[in-house]
């Protein structure tokens, strides 16, 4: 479990996260509605256009818009994130492994029986 590298469907948040001096509550919210970090850029106010709000206040809107409260309830790290991950995939395997031994153990009742 000593893997630190960050997956790779996690890079492009990263990226974005530095390139847009974002907070990770913003990134959440961002991967909470669904939004492409690739598409951050023409979405960011690059001061050539006053009608455009910044980037992070456009982000607090539309998840206020669409969840109806301004901030995720709980704000994850990446490293959260990615050891949330191997856990949920270390509990898949033991649930395989149980229930591969039921089975088995199932069949040689079985086979005790006839």
């Amino acid at each position: 479990m000593a893997n630190t590298k960050p997956p790779k469907e996690l890079q492009p948040w990263i990226e974005a996260k530095k390139r847009h001096r974002l907070s990770q509550m913003h990134i959440q919210m961002a991967r909470e509605l669904g939004m492409n970090p690739k598409s951050f850029g023409k979405l960011d106010n690059h001061k050539q256009e006053p009608w455009k709000a910044p980037l992070p206040q456009f982000i607090e809107n539309l998840y206020m818009k669409r969840f109806n409260k301004e901030t995720p309830d709980v704000v994850l790290s990446f490293e959260q994130i990615n050891k949330l991950k191997v856990q949920k995939k270390e509990a898949s395997k033991q649930r395989k492994v149980l229930k591969r031994a039921a089975n088995v153990l199932s069949e040689g009742e079985k086979q005790i029986g006839d």
